[in-house]
């Protein structure tokens, strides 16, 4: 395997300095081990109490109704409209967040006795958030009171057409706040709120979930319909990628405990179709990469109703119908997202376009599905490591597309640095929507190289691996995989734990499904299975490499055993290593550690030997290892030739 035919994805490293005697110490005074207390350093957890409230969080929240100043004029038209039976209409968004707030809404009030309707813009004709078409059909529909979930802090003219109508008006959203409020009978949005409270990181779904949990309270009916509004929550919460931290992580971890034994239909399906029926407890992953994508894959491509009825039906037939159409619909978006992902890599490699001299990436092309366009920015960035805004045609004159960033990029401040050339736009750090005249195109591409430049260095331009701390494969065991449980739920702001080891062998790899690889990683005898996703185009990875990863658990044949999943390499910074000749052949060695020489030909077989001894172990593909005298010929020659060729 020669060093010139492999290559490694081109990464930036951040490992977190290592805090060994703080981590120690806080070892003994928890009973967690030194590498998980490292991990709670890494999260701003220095203490034992802090420690002891994230594991297990007990301390009281505060009311909802001191942190949120428009919560309680909120509560106060709703409970009117119910009581004088005026009609209710939500204007949800066509994401998982925006569907599930809806739902959520829809059961509380519906259980309640209000009189509630619900419209999702048109993801394709309309685009985000609630609109003049919405505002003027809710009002020919006799509705006195629109309440908007996951949208409306940016719609100061659909609100002042719906205030010119009299109808009153209450904005539910997360999203970043303009330099004006619309002009709303009441707010709630957690952007509002004072930084440190605990509700500051909800999504949507979480302030829908306040909500709806404290209207339940005024009409006495908590129990009846907090189990439900909080598996909404959780579903909501996770597939959102909301921060994992305050009560988004006390609340989805009490979450994640019911949605196994749903009592809703929806959820029901929903898990039996993602395969998890047979799973105890559920992680936030599971929702992530199972249930999570069949919901949004609905608001991309389908029809938002699907979802709203597989999660308000109580009927176990309607809840497979519907949870069926959504399996059916993802394969659609994961075969549309594996198509234009390919044609996105060729249009911008076959262009005159510069993504690290630009600082960032507009690529905008005829024909592509604008519902899943975001998925493939991000897939870019990940490739790429700059920020990527993506478009296609809406017809000959319009563009509209979706933006994704890397850490040190703000993309909600880029679109506000673009706004007097935008149609329209939106978002916050970390994506955004937009839409702008095609003629505009090159402007906007300028506009948003200057900010870019204002923003990033040359050395932000690489995809980011951020590193917990530094572990042997030796401690990389089911113990250990059952000690970070701990930590769950993890996401947002609560990542999982990545480890790394350096100097790491990978004895054997190959492709799996749809260009994955499998491996087989080694360091002084010790051996685990590792998967790299979607890395197939780095096949064959060189050895040795420092290898980041995650620990996680592969059940097979009933055998559970530990698998890593690789998400960063780099060549080791204290190996060095050289091709050489010898007796007509090409070998390669490297120095591990300062203290291992290794010899491989071009076969696979490998000798390795230990510094200061005489023997050595040969490994030949298929067979078992045999120990070897390297002061013997023709052992001791090849040997001398490689030392020579390292230069020690």
């Amino acid at each position: 395997m020669s060093q010139s035919r492999s290559r490694i994805p081109d990464q930036r490293w951040h490992i977190h300095p290592a805090c060994q005697d703080h981590a120690i110490a806080l070892a003994s005074e928890t009973n967690c081990s030194p590498l998980l207390t490292q991990i709670l350093l890494n999260r701003g957890l220095g203490t034992f109490e802090e420690v002891q409230e994230f594991l297990d969080p007990k301390q009281e929240l505060p009311s909802p109704l001191e942190d949120f100043p428009d919560l309680a004029v909120s509560l106060e038209l709703l409970i009117n409209a119910i009581n004088d039976k005026t009609r209710i209409a939500i204007c949800g968004d066509y994401d998982a967040d925006g569907m599930t707030s809806t739902a959520l809404l829809l059961r509380a009030l519906r259980y309640l006795g209000a009189r509630v309707d619900y419209a999702i813009p048109s993801r394709m004709s309309e685009g985000y958030g609630i609109n003049n078409r919405i505002i003027e059909e809710f009002y020919e529909e006799g509705v006195g009171l629109v309440l908007t979930v996951d949208n409306g802090i940016m719609a100061h003219k659909p609100i002042e057409r719906a205030r010119e109508l009299g109808l009153t008006i209450i904005v539910t959203d997360h999203h970043d706040l303009p330099p004006e409020l619309p002009n709303a009978n009441a707010i709630l949005n957690p952007k509002l709120i004072a930084e440190d409270s605990p509700y500051r990181s909800m999504a949507g779904v979480g302030v829908a979930y306040v909500l709806a949990l404290c209207l339940a309270q005024s009409f006495g009916q908590t129990r009846a319909l907090q189990n439900s509004l909080l598996e909404l929550f959780t579903l909501g919460t996770i597939a959102d990628l909301a921060p994992l931290t305050g009560v988004n992580r006390r609340w989805v971890k009490q979450g994640l405990q019911l949605l196994p034994k749903s009592k809703l239909a929806g959820i029901q399906a929903l898990v039996q179709i993602a395969g998890l029926s047979n799973e105890k407890n559920l992680k936030p992953e599971a929702i992530g990469f199972r249930l999570g994508p069949r919901i949004n894959a609905i608001g991309r491509i389908g029809d938002p109703q699907i979802v709203i009825e597989l999660l308000v039906t109580d009927d176990d037939g309607v809840a497979l119908e519907q949870a069926m159409k959504c399996e059916m619909v993802n394969k659609q978006r994961q075969q549309l997202c594996e198509q234009i992902e390919q044609e996105a890599i060729e249009a911008y490699e076959n262009s005159p376009l510069d993504a690290k001299d630009d600082r960032v990436l507009l690529l905008v092309e005829h024909g592509w599905h604008h519902g899943v366009i975001g998925i493939v920015a991000s897939r870019l960035v990940e490739r790429y490591g700059v920020p990527v805004f993506i478009g296609t045609y809406e017809d000959d004159h319009h563009i509209r597309g979706s933006a994704r960033s890397i850490p040190e990029f703000n993309v909600f401040e880029a679109l506000e640095f673009c706004k007097d050339l935008m149609l329209k736009a939106g978002g916050h750090k970390a994506a955004g929507g937009f839409s702008f005249e095609a003629d505009r195109l090159d402007e906007i591409r300028a506009r948003l190289r200057t900010f870019a430049h204002r923003s990033l260095k040359p050395e932000h331009l690489k995809p980011l691996v951020t590193i917990d701390v530094e572990a042997d494969l030796s401690q990389v065991d089911l113990a250990l995989h059952a000690q970070l449980d701990v930590l769950h739920p993890c996401g947002m702001e609560n990542p999982e734990p990545v480890f790394w080891t350096p100097n790491v062998l990978v004895t054997e790899q190959r492709r799996i499904g749809k260009g994955h690889i499998k491996l087989v990683l080694e360091v002084g005898g010790q051996k685990v299975n590792a998967i790299a996703w979607r890395w197939g185009e780095y096949l064959p990875l060189p050895s040795p490499l420092d290898v980041a990863y995650r620990v996680k658990s592969n059940e097979w044949n009933n055998q559970v055993s530990v698998q890593l999943e690789v998400i960063g390499v780099r060549l080791p910074e204290k190996a060095s290593q050289a091709e050489f000749r010898f007796s007509d052949r090409t070998y390669r060695c490297m120095i591990l550690n300062q203290k291992q020489l290794k010899i491989q030909n071009a076969k696979g077989d490998t000798l390795v030997i230990q510094k200061g001894q005489r023997i050595g172990t040969l490994e030949k593909t298929n067979q078992a290892k045999q120990e070897i005298d390297v002061s013997q010929a023709p052992y001791y020659d090849l040997v001398k030739a490689a030392v020579d060729a390292l230069a020690i």
